[in-house]
């Protein structure tokens, strides 16, 4: 589970959770979704309590990686990593978005669909990004 390639990895990945996130959802899908808030509007924190975000960040990079490492045996790849992270995405995007708006008040349908896709690119991203270390990693012990 901790090998130097999961390590590795979880690092990457991690990275990108806290910026890809900032930048797909505090950037690119703020004002959009900001305009398909649930009637529990004004949840969210005005300012994020960034060591707890970093901690989530890397405990998901970690996750992430972990899993990706059964899913990938013997086959990792960029291609490889993206089809992981588009069933990720899908699952938690899509899956987990519409129970939560079945349950609670966070985003109307529109607003939970157009996450969905966000929530999509996301794990493509890191999907990549693990597929990528993984595949180096491998390249090179095998030479």
């Amino acid at each position: 589970m901790f090998s130097k390639t999961n390590l590795i990895s979880t690092l990457v990945t991690a990275i990108w959770a806290f910026l890809g996130g900032y930048l797909l959802w505090g950037i690119l899908g703020d004002p959009f979704l900001m305009e398909h808030l649930g009637s529990g509007a004004g949840t969210m924190q005005e300012t994020p309590d960034f060591l707890y975000l970093i901690i989530g960040c890397v405990i998901l990079a970690c996750a992430f990686s972990t899993i990706y490492s059964k899913w990938g045996r013997d086959s990792y790849s960029a291609t490889n990593g993206a089809q992981f992270g588009i069933w990720l995405g899908i699952l938690l995007g899509f899956g987990s978005g519409i129970i939560d708006y079945a349950t609670a008040n966070i985003l109307d349908m529109t607003g939970t669909l157009v996450n969905g896709v966000i929530y999509i690119i996301f794990f493509i991203v890191m999907g990549v990004l693990t597929g990528l270390v993984y595949g180096k990693m491998a390249s090179s012990s095998s030479e």
